[in-house]
């Protein structure tokens, strides 16, 4: 089975800083120990209220980085701008309400096409690899598809937030849509309240290409250190994947 990839969200270092002002602590020097630790790419959502990553910290990191940098972004004029001027390798368009207080769901890719499709197209011309945040659902795959978005990555929190039969069950779905996704020529990945506890089954399944986690490596981070975080997740999926021996 193919090795997976790990993409490392460091938005909430940046919400830390935050809380303060100034400049500690560096979501750059965070992006950097990820990198060291065994992370393939950076995530980072640069949202339109700015709550935590900045426009200064997407140009630290994409003149910085030595591994694919993916900015989540609205499906607005001004996100796609900034995209634009920047050119990370790869954009991932993700829902926004300003009173969330993380991303709750994937975005409804089959009802705003009409909206959706414009951006999409500006920016695969661009040579940016673009992904859809969805639900693990055919309708959201197969509308992604026709935007000509060629990622989608699955939004595994209802699967993270479940407990006993409905976790298997959501498990299940998770697994039929990405199943469904690559026999439609999309690469698959996955993401959104994924931990040590409950990460495994879904690196598991061989359609999934890559994993971005990143509130709880952060929070780890506290305790263990950023490094032995990234670390410790990394091992538990190549252990998933059957790239290590147990």
């Amino acid at each position: 089975m193919n090795k997976l990839r790990l993409g490392v969200n460091i938005d909430h270092v940046a919400t830390v800083r935050q809380a303060r002002g100034g400049t500690h602590p560096s979501p750059l020097r965070a992006a950097m120990l990820a990198a060291a630790a065994g992370a393939d790419g950076i995530t980072a959502h640069l949202r339109e209220d700015r709550r935590h990553i900045s426009d200064h910290d997407i140009a630290q990191l994409r003149q910085a980085l030595h591994i694919p940098l993916n900015l989540e972004m609205a499906a607005t004029d001004e996100m796609m701008t900034i995209a634009l001027k920047y050119r990370p390798h790869a954009c991932c368009i993700v829902p926004e309400n300003r009173q969330e207080r993380t991303t709750e769901g994937g975005i409804d890719a089959a009802r705003q096409r009409t909206r959706l499709s414009p951006i999409v197209k500006v920016l695969v011309d661009a040579g940016i690899r673009v992904s859809m945040f969805v639900e693990p659902d055919r309708k959201q795959l197969d509308a992604s598809k026709a935007l000509g978005a060629p990622v989608v990555e699955l939004h595994t929190g209802a699967y993270s937030e479940a407990h006993g039969a409905d976790h298997q069950r959501l498990l299940e779905k998770v697994s039929k849509a990405a199943a469904y996704g690559a026999s439609i020529g999309l690469e698959i990945h996955a993401g959104h309240g994924l931990t040590f506890e409950n990460v495994k089954p879904i690196a598991a399944i061989p359609e999934i290409r890559e994993l971005n986690i990143g509130h709880y490596l952060i929070g780890e981070a506290i305790f263990v250190g950023l490094e032995s975080s990234v670390r410790r997740m990394r091992l538990l999926m190549d252990e998933a994947r059957g790239v290590i021996e147990k």
